[in-house]
């Protein structure tokens, strides 16, 4: 009888019920994990993901910025080169000023004109296939007509007369 089960109140029966916590969240754990090396595997292979609409209208200005102060013009000769270089440098900046603040100030308003962009694009391409299809369907339509008029070999319900 040594091999009794202990009374119903018994620490043996406490401790059997409990689940660590680690268990519970294993799950949730392992699923981090997985979600956190397939987003380093995909910025290793494809970079960065790209930002919002403001960010990169920010990083267009910025480069759109670096290109033109450093344009060399050789139209204007050595001796305009200078201040034609410095007269760039100086409209690029006030561009860069007056961009900055309006980003800043509404970044979600650029991501609505990109989505709006979007849309627009999916609707001229929804009509432009739609056309495409009445245009290439109205040629297969031709196409069976002619065939059938100027192809039934005198088969038809009419005699074909040649008038020479």
């Amino acid at each position: 009888m040594s091999e009794e089960l202990p009374p119903p109140g018994s620490a043996r029966d406490e401790t059997a019920d409990e689940v660590p916590a680690a268990d519970a969240d294993a799950w949730a754990a392992a699923c981090a994990e997985d979600l956190q090396a397939e987003q380093a595997r995909r910025r290793a292979r494809y970079g960065p993901p790209p930002g919002s609409a403001a960010e990169e209208l920010r990083k267009l200005v910025d480069t759109v910025a670096d290109k033109l102060s450093g344009l060399q013009s050789p139209l204007l000769g050595a001796v305009a080169g200078p201040a034609a270089q410095q007269v760039v440098r100086q409209v690029v900046q006030q561009a860069k000023a007056a961009v900055e603040p309006v980003i800043e100030r509404n970044p979600d308003v650029f991501d609505h004109l990109a989505a709006a962009g979007g849309e627009l694009l999916a609707a001229y391409r929804s009509a432009v296939q739609a056309q495409e299809r009445r245009w290439t369907g109205r040629d297969d339509e031709t196409r069976a007509r002619d065939e059938r008029r100027d192809g039934d070999g005198g088969t038809g319900p009419g005699e074909r007369i040649d008038l020479d």
